[in-house]
């Protein structure tokens, strides 16, 4: 530790420092003498670094008037340092103040006219120095200051720690000191310690110690995306700061961090103009959506139309601006805005400029269409026909009327052709020279109709042919040919050779899409296009060809959204939007689907079958763009997963989606409706009837279900219902999803009890039957809680699912018995579902097949939250266990290369029309060593029913031998072909193996 317990001394001749523990002195040794300060001072300059010259640190001192020099200019760094000198350096260095009007000493020429005196009375009375005869007063400013002295003040001044053991010359008293700064590698061991220090060893420690005090940031530079600041500091170095969060672009931000033991606050701004936001989305028209970015965005993926979306739309196109921060999306024909309605947009995909960010968001903007359609342009095609464009689209029905255009005030007889959106074509003669157009009665897609207004234009006779623009192409079956004016038509098309020609050719204003088929698409390196007779609206036409390279679409298909509601048949729909077309096959591949419960188990329901593929093929939205159909059936509760995989799109080289999983959740999905309604008596004249919603009420608004007026009973479902009550203070919200009303009408249990028009927690109002009114048959606290019908389930060979129809607060697993043909098995645990309506029992061991097995609970203690007991008298379990295959034995037959494969199944099952499955054993496959062998005969035994023997021949008829390889297949998922009781298909299998080991 330091020890400053006396003054440094030798023969009395020595700068005293004790007195350094005061404030300033601190000052000193923390920030002044920093160790940046000493390496540089002892390192740099004692030791010969000579990138910055002695000289040239004086200049850089005198000109801040810490240094000054000798009458003659010179630096004099060669002469001795004084005491004096040393006290204006630290004076200046520190920024002390000058102290005039005080004589602290009694040295001969101590006077207010000694230029030392107010630097001297400065360090004196900051204690950084004192006399070197304190008792006579004496500071000795001529006196010389040695190098021992100098190592000593920085070892203090640094706090470091005193060796016990020292190596070097310097004076016993100093040597403590001077080995802690040999050891830090701050002075040289072999210096001479006891030598006078320089003015040269002086100028090189003040430029040290102002280096140190005056570092500060002379730029920065902002990099990967606002995450990396790199500090240009001003001794020359930079310093690299590498941040938690990336700092927001074009928004000053304060950072951090420490350089040479200081601590730095810069304010810096990440400026760029690339786009980090989605500035506005917005519409003025019910086609075109305008989507402006806060910077530029990425041309590619900004442009292409699959990676917006809006459920239930469709777009035609996305256009990006010039200045690549807006893109324009247009909606097809046949799709148009709401005007005024809240719309959702779906953004994904799209990079922006530098690609260092995707944007994948969800926008909410309103339509505004307040303007009426205007004439935006009308141009002269030469002398035959005049192009007309809109302000906005406009409706194909009026925008083709002829009656709707006048020239020069006279009803023309043109045939005019229409170009989505907002383009007509008018095929008239016209002479050469100034003309009015009037244009009325046109309208835009939200109704407001133009306003007839004349336009100037002038025809002049064109006597040139369409000259190609540009051609692109993203895939190698679709180009885009640009030209210079509307083209009228085109005779033919072909690609390299004269017999690879589209499919379609559409011409549109200035366009020409033309589509090739699969089976002849373009080539991968650059194709020549060779257009015939490429005509205008002034009858002019030439051939015209144009190269393109096309660009390969590399983009995979993605999901953009997800929905998950349940349809009028109760059955659970996920509608999937994808970001691109999508190859038929594999959208509908039902192996492409995997539906997994909370636990990440497979969900073997009514509408998946035992890999948890959905029952029903899926289908793509024919109302809907891109939108796939996946009905996952009726028998879900809880939460769950769907994860969808290697589904493609329709480029060329079609590009596979990754796998995506969301998640699903069966409550929020199910249609809003009542669980059920029980009564409960008060007293002779008052009652209380429940109603339990299956999901959480709205509490205000206009689907408050805390309002008297929605509630109602009637003796008969079809009957003539009355209000239960007409004060909204007999409503009382007993639960999130449950209400109390307080009632003194002639209500009983039996009776019908309705809700009409009351939401959930967001706003949505309960639906039944397409209706707002919803009913349900009040019941006695007895029969409240019940399962649902077939809600007694058996899952596995351990499992129990059993569904109520409201929710369980208390179980007792000790209440539940299934009686399996006389014999009674109880469970061993329970789980329950996250709303509380499904209930799991385990066992150890179950029947799979669910003939003549009943649950029962007798006197229970399981109940729900309003103290309602679960009594169960007697059900029947469902079975919901698929049949598979648990064993197969393989054996020859008396006929030469045939062999009979014996499958033994898990449980009974029936062939499809009890009677052999016409062309069965085509769902079956064997093969030795892999290669194909007949299946003969498939045959369900039956007396068993839980035996299958296929009957097989090997090529050739040759006999397996006991190292073959035979392989056994079923992959009949979908078919039904065998079922068990429960009517659940029997689970695709395999068996394959030696022949040693299956026979």
């Amino acid at each position: 530790m330091r020890n400053t317990s006396d003054p440094i001394k030798e023969n009395s001749n020595v700068m005293n420092t004790q007195g350094g523990e005061k404030k300033v002195m601190k000052k000193i040794l923390s920030v002044a003498l920093s160790t940046a300060m000493a390496f540089s001072m002892f390192a740099s300059v004692a030791f010969g670094d000579t990138a910055v010259t002695p000289q040239q640190q004086f200049d850089a001192l005198k000109a801040k008037g810490i240094f000054n020099g000798y009458p003659d200019g010179s630096a004099g760094l060669d002469k001795e340092m004084t005491r004096a000198e040393f006290a204006k350096v630290i004076t200046k260095l520190l920024g002390l103040k000058e102290i005039t009007g005080q004589l602290s000493y009694t040295d001969k020429n101590y006077t207010a006219k000694n230029w030392a005196v107010p630097y001297i009375e400065a360090v004196t009375a900051a204690g950084i120095m004192e006399g070197k005869n304190v008792e006579k007063k004496i500071f000795d400013f001529n006196g010389k200051v040695t190098v021992a002295e100098m190592a000593t003040i920085l070892t203090r001044a640094l706090d470091l720690e005193i060796p016990a053991e020292t190596d070097n010359s310097a004076p016993a008293w100093a040597k403590g000191y001077v080995q802690a700064a040999i050891n830090a590698g701050l002075v040289d061991a072999k210096a001479n310690f006891s030598a006078n220090a320089s003015r040269e060893l002086l100028v090189g420690a003040a430029y040290s110690i102002d280096q140190a005090q005056s570092l500060k940031v002379t730029s920065y530079e902002v990099s990967e995306a606002g995450k990396v600041v790199t500090f240009k500091i001003s001794d020359g170095e930079s310093v690299k700061v590498t941040l938690d969060k990336a700092l927001e672009a074009n928004k000053e931000t304060e950072v951090k961090f420490t350089y040479k033991d200081k601590e730095f606050t810069e304010k810096v701004t990440y400026k760029t103009t690339v786009a980090q936001a989605v500035a506005t989305v917005s519409a003025t028209n019910v086609k075109e959506i305008t989507v402006k970015f806060d910077g530029t965005v990425d041309a590619a993926t900004a442009a292409d139309v699959d990676n917006y979306a809006i459920t239930g739309k469709s777009f035609e196109s996305a256009s990006l601006s010039e200045d690549k921060t807006t893109v324009t999306l247009l909606l097809d024909e046949n799709s148009s805005l709401t005007n005024q309605k809240s719309t959702e947009l779906s953004i994904s995909n799209v990079k922006n400029a530098d690609s260092t960010k995707t944007f994948a968001q969800k926008v909410t903007f309103t339509p505004a269409d307040v303007a009426v359609p205007t004439v935006e342009t009308v141009t002269a095609l030469g002398t035959k026909a005049i192009k007309v464009k809109f302000s906005e689209p406009v409706r194909k029905a009026e925008a083709l009327l002829s009656s709707n255009y006048k020239i020069d005030g006279k009803v023309i007889a043109a045939s005019v052709v229409y170009s989505y959106p907002d383009t007509v074509i008018l095929t008239t003669n016209v002479t050469e020279g100034a003309h009015k157009l009037t244009v009325s009665n046109v309208t835009d897609f939200s109704g407001l109709t133009l306003v007839p207004v004349e336009y100037d234009f002038t025809a002049a006779v064109d006597t040139t042919a369409p000259e190609v623009v540009s051609v692109t192409s993203s895939d190698l079956t679709k180009v885009t040919v640009e030209f210079n004016e509307p083209v009228k038509r085109v005779d033919s098309v072909y690609a390299n050779v004269s017999s690879n020609t589209p499919s379609s050719i559409k011409v549109s204003d200035t366009k020409v899409t033309l589509t090739f088929p699969n089976g002849t698409p373009l080539n991968y390196a650059e194709n020549t296009i060779y257009l015939k007779g490429v005509r205008d609206y002034s009858d002019n036409s030439a051939d015209r060809e144009a190269k393109v390279t096309p660009t390969l679409d590399t983009t995979r298909p993605t999901i953009v959204n997800t929905e998950v509601k349940t349809d009028t048949s109760g059955n659970y729909i996920a509608r999937l939007k994808f970001s691109e077309t999508l190859k038929s096959s594999t959208l509908e591949d039902r192996a492409n689907y995997v539906l997994k419960d909370a636990n990440g188990k497979v969900a073997d329901l009514d509408g998946t079958n035992a890999s948890g593929n959905p029952i029903v093929k899926p289908y793509l939205d024919p109302n809907a763009t891109n939108t796939v159909v996946v009905n996952l059936g009726k028998d879900l509760t809880g939460s769950y997963t769907l994860t969808v995989s290697n589904i493609q799109d329709m480029a060329y080289v079609p590009n596979t989606m990754l796998p995506y999983t969301f998640n699903l959740d069966a409550g929020q999905a199910a249609a809003g409706k009542i669980n059920r309604s029980w009564i409960e008596t008060v007293n002779a004249t008052t009652k209380y009837v429940y109603i339990e919603f299956n999901k959480t009420v709205a509490t205000s608004g206009a689907g408050n279900a805390l309002e008297a007026a929605k509630y109602s009973f009637s003796t008969t479902q079809g009957g003539t219902y009355n209000a239960l009550t007409t004060d909204n203070n007999d409503i009382q919200l007993v639960s999130s999803d449950t209400v109390r009303i307080t009632t003194t009408s002639g209500v009983v249990n039996d009776d019908y009890v309705r809700a009409s028009y009351v939401a959930n927690a967001d706003g949505v109002y309960f639906t039944q039957d397409n209706s707002y009114n919803l009913g349900q048959q009040i019941k006695s606290n007895a029969q409240v809680i019940t399962l649902k019908t077939d809600g007694a389930t058996v899952t596995s060979d351990t499992e129990l699912k059993l569904e109520f129809n409201g929710k369980l607060s208390y179980v007792d697993i000790n209440d539940f018995v299934v009686n399996n043909n006389g014999t009674n098995v109880r469970p061993t645990s329970y789980t329950t579902s996250s709303d509380g309506t499904v209930l799991t029992l385990k066992f150890d061991s179950l029947p799979v097949d669910t003939d003549g097995v009943t649950l029962s609970v007798t006197n229970g203690n399981t109940q729900d939250s309003y103290g309602n007991k679960v009594v169960i008298p007697s059900v029947d379990l469902v079975d919901k266990v698929a049949p598979k295959a648990k064993s197969v034995k393989i054996a020859g037959t008396a006929t030469p290369g045939q062999y009979t494969a014996t499958i033994t199944l898990s449980e009974k099952v029936e062939e499809v029309d009890n009677t052999v499955f016409p062309g069965v054993q085509n769902l079956f496959t064997a093969k030795v060593n892999n290669t194909d062998a007949t299946v003969n005969s498939v045959v369900l035994d039956a007396t068993n029913k839980n035996v299958i023997t296929v009957t097989f021949t090997t090529a050739g008829s040759v006999n397996i031998a006991d190292t073959d390889k035979v392989k056994v297949d079923y992959s009949a998922a979908y078919t039904k072909a065998f079922t068990d009781g429960g009517d659940n298909n029997l689970a695709a299998f395999t068996f394959e193996d030696l022949y040693n080991y299956l026979k």
